[in-house]
This record gives structure tokens, sequence and C-alpha cells, in this order.
């Protein structure tokens, strides 16, 4: 920056020659002017015609002052022509040069926002009587064909400001992916649009694209979004018969850090008898929290089958309850974990084993007092009957140690 420009934009002005007021400041959003083109330097020959040019935009309107050397131009002033377009495009016009008009030029744009200055300076060379004398004829050609397109019939020209016939509202985007913003905008001749990001101009770069499709649509394509990217975003659509925009709030989700599933805890290979409650469990973390599938013999178990319940815990554990179990129960069980960044399993067998029954034993009978007596002898067996299952068992007492029988 110049100490031109820097001492301009510090310092009262006289009131700009734009038609443009900013009486009433707007309800909406308002963005500090900014140029899309800014003063360029020229080196002239003396008696040339001569044109500085800028754009600047910004909401409100900006108004537009010009200065030379750090004096204001004043519309009394009638050695330049001041040109004001729709579009933002600002231009001061020199019909004739002369080597008084050798020095610096300044613009200066300010709304109730801020304001901008940018410069450019014009060198006037002098040469020959012969030489000074050939623009001057060709400045006298280009009045006289002006001239003669002022006289003849007037060219009718058509303008229509900007408006957007579609525009985003409020967005929610996640960071990392493709975010979007999609406009339509009409006007003649066709609008120039200009992003920004809380106030500040996005130009096209590696992650900022601006595209138009066949049917009109206008985008602004971030890929991929950033936490950075947040804020507020504003589209400024101008063109010759004047400028128009919207404004919206990104906000961006951080981010998930993501993480393949991983078995903390591994299930076990089981064995129990037949109607006996089991519960098969392990336990497996993930980002984000992954989605739980079991399979029995690769048969997907459904979460209504009878007698079988799943369940899961936030902190990560997970498991299969079967109660009462039944043989058809047996076989091989895998439970998967999915999210996002992938799956695993793991597998463990289940086997069911018959129930013995065990029967009480018969009550223990006493042995008769005398032994039987048989043709063949004592019969000991049919003396203490017994069944099958049953031990033979003797008791005896000091008093009874040795019994004789009275039929001997």
């Amino acid at each position: 920056m110049s100490e031109i420009e820097f001492r301009l934009e510090r310092t009262p002005v006289e009131e700009s020659d734009d038609e443009v007021q900013h009486d009433e400041i707007p309800t909406g959003k308002c963005i500090a002017p900014m140029f899309g083109k800014k003063l360029k330097n020229f080196r002239a020959m003396e008696g040339v015609p001569m044109t500085f040019s800028c754009k600047v935009v910004g909401i409100p309107v900006p108004k537009v002052y010009w200065f030379k050397d750090g004096k204001q131009i004043l519309r009394k002033n009638y050695h330049y022509k001041k040109i004001r377009e729709g579009d933002g495009t600002c231009a001061l016009h020199i019909e004739v040069t002369n080597n008084d008009d050798d020095g610096n030029y300044t613009v200066l744009a300010a709304n109730p926002q801020g304001r901008i200055s940018c410069s450019g300076h014009l060198i006037i060379q002098t040469g020959p009587l012969r030489n000074r004398m050939t623009p001057m004829i060709h400045s006298q050609r280009v009045r006289a064909r002006i001239q003669e397109v002022e006289e003849g019939e007037p060219t009718q020209e058509r303008f229509f400001q900007p408006y957007f016939l579609q525009a985003p509202g409020d967005m929610v985007a996640h960071e990392g992916r493709v975010c979007r913003l999609d406009c339509k905008v009409s006007g003649l001749p066709n609008p120039e649009l200009m992003w920004l990001i809380n106030g500040r101009p996005i130009y096209p770069n590696f992650y900022h694209r601006m595209l138009v499709r066949e049917n009109g649509i206008h985008s602004l394509v971030i890929d991929p979004l950033k936490q950075d990217d947040a804020g507020t975003y504003t589209c400024i659509a101008s063109n010759k018969a004047g400028q128009s925009s919207f404004g919206l709030e990104l906000r961006v989700v951080e981010k998930e850090m993501k993480q393949v599933p991983q078995f903390v805890e591994k299930l076990q290979n089981t064995g129990i008898a037949e109607g006996t409650p089991v519960r098969l469990e392990c336990r497996v973390l993930g980002m984000p929290p992954p989605v739980i599938y079991w399979k029995k013999d690769n048969d997907t178990i459904p979460h209504t089958k009878a007698r079988v319940s799943l369940h899961q815990d936030a902190t990560g554990y997970v498991f299969l309850l079967i109660q009462p179990t039944r043989k058809e129960d047996a076989g091989w069980y895998t439970v998967s974990a999915k999210n996002e960044a992938g799956i695993v399993s793991c597998t463990a067998r289940l086997d069911i084993y018959a129930q013995w029954h065990q029967h009480d034993p018969l009550p223990m009978k006493k042995a008769p007092r005398y032994a039987a007596l048989t043709g063949q002898g004592l019969d000991i067996k049919s003396a203490f009957p017994t069944t099958d299952n049953s031990p033979i068992l003797f008791s005896s007492s000091p008093m009874e140690t040795q019994l004789e029988s009275d039929e001997l």
C-alpha cells in the first residue's frame, strides 16, 4: 500500500459523484468493499485517450472516489470522465492526455463496512512534433466516429439486474467429504459471480472450484472439506445493471476417527449339559461402534428366534444367550462386527451333552432272623432277598453273633 492510499483510507473525503446512497444500512449481511480487478500502470503518448479501470464489489454497493496525486477529482473537472457500471466496473477516462495528466491515480471504495483503495501510475511521453500530431489526428478521428454513432439511430440495449432463482440455505457438512454450494442466477448480460467466506474472496485452487453447468447452475465445490472452511459464505452476482447477493452459514462436523473393529475378548469353545442355559460372550471395539451379526453353522440368527436372545452394551460386550439349551443348539457359532472401516469375525464351538438321570436307591431291607434251609443246604440268597441292582448287606450285633435254627 502506498502512503497516499494509507492516508486516504483514514481521512474524510468529499461526497462521491456516484448515485449510490448509504442512508440506510441493509439489515442483511454486510461486506466491506473488495477489488475484483485493480488499477494498472500505463505509459502513453501525449494527446491519446487513456482510461483507468477497476472492479469493486461489496454489500452495500460501495461509493467510489477518484484522486490524482492525493487530490480528489470532483465532478466539475470536465477533463476527466467517471464511468460506473452495475457489475462493479469503475473507470476514469481522459479523452486527450497532456503533460499535466502525468502522475499517480487512486480509486477509493467505501461503504459502512470499511474502505479500500488501489493506485495506478500514468507516465506521459512527449515526442517530436511530427509524432505528437499523429495521436491528436487519431484522437480526432476517434471522436468523429463516436459522433457519427451518436448521431445515427440509437441502439437500444436492455439490461436486467441479477436475480437469484435458486440459492442454498444454512448447511451442515462433514469434514473430509465433498461440499457443494449450488445456485442459479438470471440477468442480462450474464452476471459474474464472486464467492466469499467471512468477507474474504475465495479464489480457485486445489480445494476450491467454481463450476457452471449447462443448465446455468453455478457451484462452489470444496473437496475435501476442512474445519477452517466453516463460516459465513456470500455469493455476489453482478452485471452492468447492478448486483445481487445471498449468504449462508456452513457448519463443519468434525471427522470421526475410524478404527477397524477388533476383538478384545473372543468367543470360547463351550460344552454344557442339555437343558442348562448357556451364554456365548465376547468383547469387540471399533470406531464408529460396529454393527453385530450372529450366525450358527453359516445361517444368520434372527433377533426373534425362540429361546435365543442377542445382547450388546456400550462397553463393547456382546453375548448370545440360549435358555434352555437343546441338542439341536450344538454347532459352530460366529459373531461378526462391521463398521465403515472394516469387518472382523470370530468362531467358537458349542457342544450339548445328554443329561444322565440318577435313580433313587431302594430302601434297604433287613435280613431275616434265620437262614433258609433247602434240600441242598443253607440258602443264603433266599434268606436275604435282594434286587439286581442292590448289594447284599449283612449286619450283626454283639448279642446275636451266632444264630441257631430251630429246625436243626
